[in-house]
């Protein structure tokens, strides 16, 4: 088994940015954004990549879904994450659940709702990809996803290249019209995009900013000052593609015919 690429380092470091349970940006208030909209009330969700649980756990605490599952490849993430969930009451509510990557390992229309973000750019075939999404979610079900995505499907940039080369984790970039081709493949309709480049342009500034000064100390007790110097390197890269627009975060929408 290879080496997750998530492992308790990654965690503490990422939660010391974002929050507890949050490996991605803007915390709960960027879930609420994915989801605007939305009703999850009374509905069963599937959170797929779910990482250390805080949105799975967010989706039925904020949102009042009756079930949430979440997904994740990675074992150190799955673990973290049920910890949580029964330490905050949440074991009859939510579960999680870990597979190697490929096929889901749930039933063909077992959910109302499928929800990721910043997960799927993890999963180089996106036909396979949407098209199991739609088999798992019920007639009539929607989903909805932020992920990282990039901002055409010809060969990276050298500024991109280098990105991801610091980020060292196995990302399969592709573009909002790539996904929605692939989401419309799958059969899915209603399928809209939405550019939030513009917004995490600003909030990534901001968050280096944060790593290389007042955050520094406490995310260095908890990883080590190395592992910071690294991530604040991997933040210059990015912020480059993200001022030349390569790098375009984007918000997906989309229902199962019912």
């Amino acid at each position: 088994m290879s080496e997750p690429e998530y492992d308790d380092a990654a965690i503490r470091f990422l939660e010391a940015l974002w929050g507890e349970g949050y490996l991605s940006p803007g915390g709960p208030e960027e879930v609420d954004r994915v989801l605007t909209g939305m009703s999850l009330m009374g509905k069963t969700v599937f959170d797929i990549g779910c990482g250390a649980g805080g949105i799975t756990m967010h989706l039925v605490e904020r949102h009042d879904a009756a079930h949430a599952t979440g997904f994740d490849v990675e074992e150190p993430v799955i673990v973290t994450a049920r910890d949580r969930a029964w330490r905050r009451g949440l074991s009859g509510r939510v579960d999680f659940v870990q597979a190697p990557p490929g096929r889901l390992p749930f039933r063909d229309a077992s959910f109302d709702v499928v929800f990721s973000k910043d997960a799927l750019l993890h999963v180089p075939d996106k036909d396979a990809l949407f098209a199991d999404i739609f088999r798992v979610l019920k007639p009539g079900g929607e989903f909805a996803a932020s992920d990282w995505m990039i901002s055409h499907d010809g060969e990276p940039s050298k500024d991109m290249k280098a990105y991801i080369a610091a980020e060292d984790l196995s990302f399969a970039m592709a573009s909002p019209k790539r996904y929605r081709e692939a989401m419309e493949k799958a059969g899915f309709v209603a399928v809209a995009t939405v550019d939030r480049n513009p917004w995490y342009r600003d909030v990534a500034r901001a968050e280096l900013e944060k790593l290389k000064g007042p955050l520094y100390e406490r995310a260095a007790a908890a990883v080590g000052e190395a592992y910071v110097d690294k991530n604040i390197r991997t933040w210059e890269a990015m912020q480059k593609v993200l001022d030349s627009g390569e790098h375009r975060p984007t918000h997906l929408r989309g229902r199962k015919p019912g």
